[in-house]
């Protein structure tokens, strides 16, 4: 292995956080996780994970307090260097759409959209000055395709996908890639953590409607695949050459994600060409 890199993963409670950092701490990498309430509910997580080699950072991705207090202890810790950044942190917000609250609505993008948007700023100018680095985005298949029932959770998921893009382009100058991973369903412990509608009222005028989300919910979890695929594919992307990897990687490789990021990469690659862009246009943006 090269020497050893500076990584900061958020959302290392469980799931695809988890496993990412335990896996890189094997690897010989310095990871530096965050979760929420690492004293509290998360203290075995968090325990589990130091007892692995991990720096376990207390971090709540909506509260901007919290992130810079996180930021200014890992950017002192490892004078100044940041190699790589997971963004992984989120929620799920699934059923009937109109039965969720706007504050609802706003908490979910607050997670999963303002969230890494908050922590990319906090790592990037290192980064840029290094004029080296990768920022991760866990997106999700859905980031492509839409589900019904799932749309205010699948939005955040396609605004998260149109920022990072956005970043891997305006960041390329300095050497910073940028990697959008898109799972699909896998075992963790998102069926169970869903966040459901809110407004009651709404709900119920929904009736047997709004129940199909039970049927949703039990396919995805019957086509669930193990989470270590996806820190297995973020690993992949932090040991390939710097430049060379793929904008999307979908996890499975074969997914209707997949083929969507095939056939929308010409299609962008000629927007920005007849904008006189083709210098942004150099990389492929589809799966290697």
């Amino acid at each position: 292995m090269s020497a050893p890199l500076n990584i900061v993963i958020t959302g290392t409670s469980t799931g695809f956080g988890y496993d990412t950092a335990r896996l890189l701490a094997a690897t010989g990498h310095q990871v530096y996780g965050t979760m929420r309430d690492v004293a509290g509910r998360n203290a075995q997580a968090a325990h589990d994970l130091g007892a692995f080699g991990v720096t376990v950072v207390e971090l709540d991705v909506t509260d901007q307090a919290s992130v810079d207090r996180a930021a200014a202890q890992i950017l002192e810790a490892t004078g100044n260097r940041i190699d790589v950044l997971v963004n992984n942190a989120g929620t799920a917000h699934f059923g009937t759409a109109e039965a969720f609250t706007p504050a609802s609505f706003e908490r979910q993008f607050a997670t999963n959209v303002t969230g890494p948007f908050r922590l990319s700023r906090a790592f990037l100018p290192a980064m840029r000055a290094a004029g080296t680095g990768l920022v991760v985005f866990v997106s999700s298949v859905v980031g492509r395709v839409v589900i019904p029932f799932t749309g205010v959770y699948t939005s955040s998921k396609w605004a998260l996908e149109a920022l990072a893009e956005s970043f891997s382009y305006e960041l390329r100058p300095f050497g910073v890639d940028v990697a959008i991973v898109q799972p699909g369903a896998h075992e963790t412990n998102i069926f169970s953590a869903v966040i459901q509608p809110d407004d009651a009222e709404r709900l119920a005028s929904y009736g047997d409607v709004a129940k199909t989300i039970e049927k949703i919910g039990a396919a995805m979890a019957a086509s669930a695949g193990e989470s270590t695929d996806v820190a297995k594919a973020i690993a992949e992307l932090i040991a390939a050459p710097a430049g060379s990897r793929p904008l999307r990687t979908s996890v499975p490789a074969e997914s209707p994600a997949a083929t969507i990021n095939a056939a929308v990469a010409p299609i962008q690659r000629g927007v920005l060409e007849a904008m006189g862009l083709s210098p942004f246009a150099q990389r492929d943006t589809a799966n290697v």
